[in-house]
């Protein structure tokens, strides 16, 4: 197993509050990093994990199950915890949905989600076990029907973009089993929580945001942003710099309350 170059996890020491980072589904640490060192700069720890499976060969992660993604949350959290005082976990996309499911088991300041699925985009719906058995005779699915890249608005960051080129399909039906588990969670979530999504990702759709927002029900400090300059990897898209300060102002809030 080869970690492909440029992708690897990262840890930079700063002060005593850390913040572990999530990736994406398909994604790396990579797709998180620009962050990463952005609130290392302004003087936070920060680890940027890699998931099961992930950054090395798409036949790793048709392998992998939705318990090893949140066992990887679960050990950055641990490992973590040996440098600082308290933990802000922060995610994208399926990074989101592993940060608050997490939170819910994990003993965290609070959760930052960003581009984050309350549902599968374009469902179809198929049991679990369908999908396994499918996965099994067709191993990859297109990401979407729209050119590579397209929907991005800073096309120099989209060509540093590293990710699985296809969805293995077993993994899917992974994704799926996590987004219930996150749904059923929601109600659970008692820590603040930021969620950021674009007007423009044509990926995870802006509504699911609204869903999941109207899903903690028992989050007393709960904060909802738009941003337009992005298509769906917010982090590390045209608008990247305001989500960073975003994050920046919700942790400096929380921390000083």
């Amino acid at each position: 197993m080869q970690i492909i170059p440029t992708t690897e996890p990262f840890f930079f020491q700063g002060g005593r509050t850390g913040v572990l980072l999530v990736h994406g589904f398909t994604g790396t640490p990579k797709e998180v990093r620009w962050m990463g060192e952005d609130l290392h700069k302004n003087g936070y720890t920060v680890l940027g994990i890699r998931l099961a499976g992930h950054a090395t060969d798409p036949e790793d992660m048709r392998t992998s199950r939705w318990t090893d993604w949140t066992a990887s949350v679960e050990d950055g959290f641990n490992l973590l915890s040996n440098s600082v005082d308290r933990i802000f976990l922060a995610g994208l996309s399926m990074g989101g949905v592993l940060s608050l499911l997490m939170s819910t088991k994990l003993n965290v300041a609070g959760v930052i989600a960003m581009s984050t699925p309350y549902q599968l985009p374009r469902d179809p719906h198929y049991p679990i076990w369908f999908i396994r058995l499918y996965g099994k005779f067709i191993k990859y699915a297109p990401k979407s029907k729209e050119v590579p890249g397209s929907s991005w608005f800073d096309k120099d960051a989209y060509a540093q973009h590293i990710s699985y080129p296809q969805n293995p399909i077993s993994s899917i039906a992974e994704l799926k089993l996590l987004l219930w588990e996150m749904q059923s969670a929601l109600p659970k979530v008692n820590k603040p929580v930021l969620l950021i999504h674009s007007k423009n990702d044509k990926y995870v759709l802006p509504e699911n945001m609204e869903m999941i927002y109207d899903g903690l029900t028992n989050v007393s400090d709960k904060t909802k942003v738009y941003v337009t300059e992005s298509g769906h990897v917010v982090t590390s898209d045209a608008e990247r710099h305001r989500v960073f300060e975003l994050a920046r102002e919700f942790i400096n809030r929380i921390e000083n309350q």
